[in-house]
């Protein structure tokens, strides 16, 4: 069982447990060290090794490795016409928010461009009359996606689509990630950091605690895309019952985060949730261990940490 629990995002198919938190674990660190709190980042990390306070990752990227792809990792070859479908409108959607808020003006502009080629309104919200493997392919030629060409992009704009889907719609495969999940959880546990496609894990996870969970914390969350996966959430729309506090971070050019501020969309009775959209990660808004070494994070989880 483990202190602070961990679940990553999405495109992590070819990387390990291990492998994410000697990532994970030292930015973490570093985030509690910038907060002001050295004594507590050293009981997670210290001196290149493990401190006092476990801390494991939830993997589960293997769930999206097929045998026999180059690369591993499953794409939008696998998806039913039904999430394809689903991964089209995420993918428009994702436009959206680069048109209208993308750090890079070329990015805006090409977001724009594709939205025009596929029928929408200059403005990119309406009218729209067809979103089929165009806005995929559309959506690929963003540099924010990845700045070392095309088929990367491509590659990775495809998978993560992918990925996002399929948690969404195979009951099956999102229950082995919860159960992955819930493996690490135990009476010490005090916080579950989800980042990406792994905060709606976490968001899920914590409905299920029926312990108190002190700190429920989602980084570059999508959980605020209303069709596309906050209605589709079997949850209530509520902050979870026996979570103490929910501390919500975005980075305001994280196109994943496409709603930042998740406030206005979750019952929150005892005003648990804090919503935050104001980090700057640089040039790599979406990165976990960007967001990991924020003061921001650091505070809150030295907010729910034992001193020893």
């Amino acid at each position: 069982m483990s202190r602070i629990v961990l679940v990553h995002g999405m495109g992590q198919e070819q990387k390990s447990a291990d492998a994410l938190e000697a990532e994970w674990i030292p930015a973490l660190a570093g985030g509690i060290r910038a907060a002001g709190h050295p004594h507590m980042a050293d009981l997670v990390w210290r001196g290149a090794r493990p401190g006092a306070h476990e801390t494991r990752m939830a993997f589960y990227g293997d769930l999206f490795l097929t045998s026999g792809r180059m690369g591993g990792g499953q794409d939008l070859r696998d998806l039913s016409l039904e999430q394809h479908e689903l991964a089209q409108a995420l993918a428009v959607e994702w436009l959206r928010r680069a048109e209208e808020r993308a750090a890079s003006q070329a990015d805006r502009d090409e977001a724009h461009r594709q939205l025009r080629a596929l029928g929408a309104t200059a403005a990119g919200r309406q009218g729209l009359s067809r979103a089929g493997r165009p806005a995929l392919n559309g959506l690929a030629r963003l540099r924010w996606f990845t700045p070392t060409g095309m088929w990367l992009a491509q590659t990775f704009a495809y998978r993560a689509l992918a990925q996002v889907t399929r948690y969404l719609t195979e009951e099956e495969l999102s229950e082995e990630v919860q159960e992955r999940i819930a493996a690490h959880i135990g009476p010490e546990t005090v916080a579950i950091i989800g980042h990406s496609l792994g905060s709606v894990a976490a968001f899920q996870a914590a409905h299920r605690l029926n312990q108190e969970l002190p700190l429920l914390l989602t980084l570059g969350s999508p959980l605020g895309l209303r069709t596309l996966v906050y209605d589709r959430l079997p949850e209530s729309k509520t902050v979870p019952a026996t979570t103490r506090r929910w501390v919500n971070l975005a980075d305001r050019d994280d196109l994943v985060a496409a709603v930042p501020d998740l406030a206005p969309l979750f019952a929150d009775p005892c005003g648990a949730l804090a919503s935050d959209w104001t980090l700057d990660n640089g040039s790599q808004p979406h990165l976990a261990a960007s967001y990991l070494g924020k003061r921001q994070v650091g505070n809150a989880v030295a907010r729910v940490l034992p001193p020893k």
